[in-house]
């Protein structure tokens, strides 16, 4: 968490150090699952994986502590794999970090009509105004949401946006694994 503000809330926190570790992989990566965990519960009801995940000499106990999960399948839809997904309690929130190709919003009145998800996504890609970016969105069971915002042209870590509505489409498939 070395470019992580500290007074930031601890879930802006999280995401930001799941942006700095996807970051360390470099791009073209497949989109990352993460579970979100109350590190000082970690650190009292699993203090073997506390200590390997290099917890038990932390001085911080209050946060959250990312995990990541097995991969994403990428031979289905990213909002239908995340339907099949119930977490236990001792999950207190998930976050995702997945890579995609966005327009300015100038760009949504030159979508040619009728065009199917396939078409379309091959007209975003061929825009020559268009923008790599890696969206990292994380939710808690209470409703919090914080989402980063890496753009690949401008990718330092001064330059990842943050806010809790950037990406509220996936924040709210995020949301739903926690419904009963």
């Amino acid at each position: 968490m070395s470019n992580t503000p500290m007074a930031a809330s601890p879930l802006t926190r999280s995401v930001l150090e799941i942006d700095e570790y996807v970051a360390g992989l470099g791009w073209d990566q497949p989109a990352r699952l993460f579970a979100l965990v109350d590190t000082a519960r970690l650190q009292a009801e699993q203090p073997t994986l506390a200590d390997r995940l290099g917890l038990a000499d932390e001085g911080e106990s209050a946060g959250l502590t990312p995990i990541e999960q097995d991969e994403v399948p990428t031979d289905r839809p990213l909002d239908e794999f995340l339907g099949t997904i119930a977490w236990p309690d001792a999950v207190a929130g998930c976050a995702l970090a997945v890579e995609r190709l966005m327009l300015p919003p100038s760009a949504e009145a030159q979508v040619p009509e009728g065009l199917g998800e396939a078409e379309l996504a091959k007209w975003v890609a061929d825009h020559p105004d268009r923008q790599e970016v890696r969206m990292t969105v994380a939710v808690l069971r209470d409703g919090a949401r914080e989402s980063a915002l890496r753009l690949r042209e401008k990718d330092t870590p001064t330059e990842v946006l943050t806010g809790s509505d950037l990406v509220p489409g996936l924040a709210e498939a995020l949301a739903a694994t926690f419904a009963e």
